[in-house]
């Protein structure tokens, strides 16, 4: 039997929820479980507003929009982060700047200020890339596989400089900062927006979804009036700009209500298959797990093996002898920068990112992976 990266997990559960919004007649984007799956989102996250949507691009697209980015605007991302976070920037005609990691796979802080420091400027409230002379309106980070960006110097840097935040939460649904550091904050809660993903291989799924965490009610009431079509007279069918299409439907919100009842059970059962998983590899030679920094509670939802002796390990071999032997595993994403539709577009000095996709591979860690499957797979991967 196959053991997957990371599957969704149901029972009759989910098909009770089913079944009785069936039962109502409401399908589409009304009904009593797209408001209940609203508050569910906003009570775990503790977001002042939420507005869910049809999955996690869309969300961010509409960040982007409520950001009042502009076309020509540049937006600043990290290299390493899954296409769809670089996607709408282009949907709005405005440019990607790619940037470096740090070893936690997340946006480089130092990176991050060096480049504004040296590579742009400050004018009319706003700030400007020296060598293209483009408005950078904004910066993605993305909490890449549930771990928490360093996000307080990256508020103070984008306050000073006027540039909105937005957080690419769509892997971290369940990852808090700690009191120490940021008040229990949920990520994505932090930003002037945070995006959420409920696609069918996150923690938990409406089948496809996504979520928009905002603070401030006249981004909510925009936000809300974009992505049901932007009617401003609903009954006449009268808009007076362009909207989309992006709300979430009930039926998928009744699976997601269903979903949010065993949410605390599974982010339990992941930090158990992460440590089981530091307990098999402690002190192996040519393998490691990597570890979540100590300023945030992580939701563990996709675990990377880090392969210390690559010539020993060959990581396409690994991936190959993995596959063959009905393992489901994934690299790290092919860096942004370097892909087609990007190449032509701003990067800045990027190193960590290069070392980092030739050492590094997600492991199984769905929430019902047992500790005999853990051993296989190990058993596996040292073979």
């Amino acid at each position: 039997m196959k053991i997957q990266l990371h599957k969704p997990n149901f029972d009759l559960r989910e098909i009770q929820f089913l079944k009785n919004c069936i039962k109502t007649g409401w399908v589409s984007n009304q009904g009593k479980y797209v408001n209940l799956f609203k508050k569910r989102i906003n009570q775990f996250t503790n977001s002042n507003y939420v507005v869910p949507t049809v999955n996690g691009t869309s969300a961010l697209h509409i960040s982007l929009k409520l950001s009042d980015v502009k076309e020509n605007d540049e937006i600043i991302v990290p290299t390493i982060t899954y296409i769809a976070t670089i996607n709408p920037i282009l949907y709005l005609k405005a440019s990607p700047i790619f940037l470096d990691v740090s070893s936690d796979l997340n946006i480089s802080v130092s990176a991050l200020k060096k480049f504004i420091d040296e590579e742009t400027f400050f004018k009319n409230g706003c700030t400007y890339n020296k060598l293209s002379k483009k408005k950078i309106s904004a910066i993605i980070v993305t909490h890449v596989f549930g771990n928490a960006v360093d996000i307080k110097p990256i508020l103070k840097i984008c306050k000073k400089r006027k540039i909105k935040i937005i957080e690419d939460a769509a892997e971290s649904l369940g990852t808090f900062y700690k009191k120490n550091y940021l008040n229990n904050k949920h990520t994505g809660t932090l930003g002037n927006f945070g995006c959420l993903s409920f696609n069918g291989n996150k923690i938990i799924t409406t089948g496809g979804g996504g979520a928009v965490l905002i603070k401030k009610k006249r981004d909510y009431e925009y936000c809300n009036y974009l992505s049901d079509q932007a009617k401003d007279n609903k009954i006449f069918s009268i808009h007076n700009e362009t909207g989309f299409n992006y709300k979430l439907s009930n039926i998928q919100s009744a699976l997601g209500c269903a979903q949010f009842e065993k949410l605390k059970k599974y982010l339990t059962k992941k930090e158990k298959i992460h440590k089981n998983y530091l307990k098999l590899f402690k002190n192996n030679k040519n393998f490691s797990i990597l570890k979540p920094n100590s300023f945030y509670k992580s939701n563990y939802w996709l675990n990377v093996l880090i392969v210390k002796n690559t010539k020993k390990f060959p990581l396409k071999k690994l991936i190959k002898k993995l596959i063959k032997n009905n393992i489901e595993v994934r690299p790290i994403w092919k860096l942004n920068h370097t892909q087609l539709p990007f190449k032509k577009f701003q990067k800045y000095k990027i190193k960590n990112a290069n070392q980092i996709i030739s050492t590094h591979l997600c492991i199984p860690s769905s929430p019902d992976l047992t500790f005999q499957d853990q051993r296989t797979i190990y058993k596996i991967i040292n073979a």
